[in-house]
């Protein structure tokens, strides 16, 4: 399950949704939305990297990811699909899901070596159906999108969701499941619930937060699968592995495993991160889910900052902590707030696998110098993440970034540049943010940080 969160690149105590209130739609294919806006973007070549971990950590990674729910609730036997595995889509598909699913399975294919193909069969293995957000939310309000085995249609949930046929914990092998994405929302949110859903579909059901480089983590920072996500469903579906194998049972195949899919990981010393515990889980969600207020959001990101520090934790969990501070204190107290960027960004910068978290970090400090008129110094943070946002296909950062770049740009006297690049980010706003509304109320939120502007309007 895709966890609905805070939106994590808006800039400064801005809050703009990325979806417009439902339409209709015809079934099945829904034509992209006229627009004034310059035409959308979309991201061509994925460029992943390896994971630059040992095959220790990945090892008790694996286990820990396909033995356990994201409840932590432990999971007795190893499933997954047996046969080639087809997919279908159903439901109001908007213009952006087919491409987005198709070049998804390329990967899969080739990445992971899995068998995987889409197909119109109503008995296909995987149904992915596109319904309203608001369909979702009445079926699990803190969900973005979900999976569910035993069913190929949301109207079968309710109906289905305390039995035994769509439960995890029971589930002996894989044949058919059902992944329910949004059909309103912004193409990128589509295109992440496709990649993580549908990984889960057919691998691990649980996340983990001491993964900085994955998308099996709730932080949301990855979009899409990463290159350890890939490793990870290639061991998953190894030939040594099936269905129906103990925890230590597989615990004896995977070192071999490993060794073969990933063998730069042999020489890398084993850094053993502590499991995360359940009241910083809690913490982290209460501030960034849904259904709780700004104070209250300040208090428990508060508290997740104190349980890091507490046990005494340096990577990145410990960064994300002082960010989501930072992310929720900048309204009522700016200064405090780019004091826990400045310190995530300095924790991030010393820890491995973690470029994509500093460049969400960058928007927040470059912000602030935007503010206070320093164009040079937002240039300097801004220009090395546009690279970052674009190699890891975050539209909707890498759009931000670009804005953020063109105000700095009018702030140094080069008007003309700044509207070129913001001319230019429009097309991946609209891919990141979804309905034109979205887009031209994130250009206002950044065009308001210029003081200049301000002092002219």
């Amino acid at each position: 399950m895709r966890i609905h969160l805070l939106p994590i690149c808006l800039v400064l105590a801005g809050c703009v949704p990325g979806s417009a209130p439902d339409e209709s739609a015809t079934r099945a294919y829904q034509p992209a939305a006229l627009s004034s806006l310059p035409p959308l973007k979309t991201f061509s070549t994925p460029a992943p990297k390896q994971p630059e971990r040992s095959n220790a950590d990945i090892a008790r990674d694996f286990l820990d990811l396909a033995f356990r729910l994201e409840s932590g609730r432990e999971l007795t036997v190893f499933t997954r699909f047996e046969e080639p595995i087809t997919v279908r889509v159903t439901g109001r598909a908007p213009a952006t899901l087919m491409p987005d699913l198709t070049s998804l399975i390329r990967r899969l294919r080739s990445e992971a070596g899995i068998d995987i193909s889409l197909t119109d069969a109503p008995e296909a293995n995987i149904t992915i159906e596109a319904v309203a957000s608001r369909e979702i939310r009445d079926n699990l309000p803190h969900a973005a999108c979900f999976v569910v085995p035993g069913i190929s249609d949301i109207s079968q949930y309710r109906r289905a969701r305390h039995s035994p046929q769509a439960s995890w914990a029971l589930l002996r092998s894989r044949e058919r499941l059902a992944v329910f994405v949004p059909a309103d929302a912004a193409p990128q949110e589509t295109r992440d619930c496709l990649h993580e859903e549908l990984a889960q579909a057919i691998g691990p059901l649980n996340d983990l937060y001491r993964l900085p480089d994955s998308i099996f983590n709730d932080d949301n920072i990855h979009a899409v699968l990463t290159g350890f996500d890939m490793l990870i469903l290639r061991a998953y579906y190894a030939p040594e592995l099936a269905n129906g194998m103990s925890r230590d049972a597989v615990a004896r195949h995977l070192p071999a495993i490993l060794a073969r899919l990933n063998p730069e990981g042999e020489d890398r010393p084993a850094q053993r991160p502590t499991s995360t515990p359940r009241n910083w889980i809690d913490a982290v969600q209460d501030a960034l889910g849904p259904g709780t207020g700004d104070a209250d959001r300040r208090k428990a990101a508060r508290r997740a900052l104190a349980i890091a520090q507490h046990l005494g934790w340096q990577g990145h969990r410990l960064a994300f902590s002082h960010y989501i501070t930072g992310r929720l204190t900048a309204a009522s107290d700016p200064d405090a707030a780019i004091g826990h960027f400045r310190a995530a960004d300095r924790i991030y910068a010393e820890t491995a696998g973690t470029e994509l978290h500093r460049a969400f970090v960058s928007t927040q400090i470059a912000a602030h110098a935007i503010s206070r008129g320093d164009g040079h110094s937002a240039l300097a943070i801004l220009t090395p993440n546009l690279a970052v946002a674009e190699r890891h296909e975050n539209a909707a950062l890498l759009s931000t970034l670009m804005m953020l770049r063109a105000e700095a740009l009018e702030l140094t006297g080069r008007p003309s540049e700044a509207a070129e690049v913001r001319l230019d980010s429009l097309g991946w706003a609209r891919y990141g943010f979804g309905a034109d509304w979205a887009v031209r109320a994130k250009r206002r939120e950044i065009g308001a940080l210029n003081p200049f502007k301000e002092k002219r309007g």
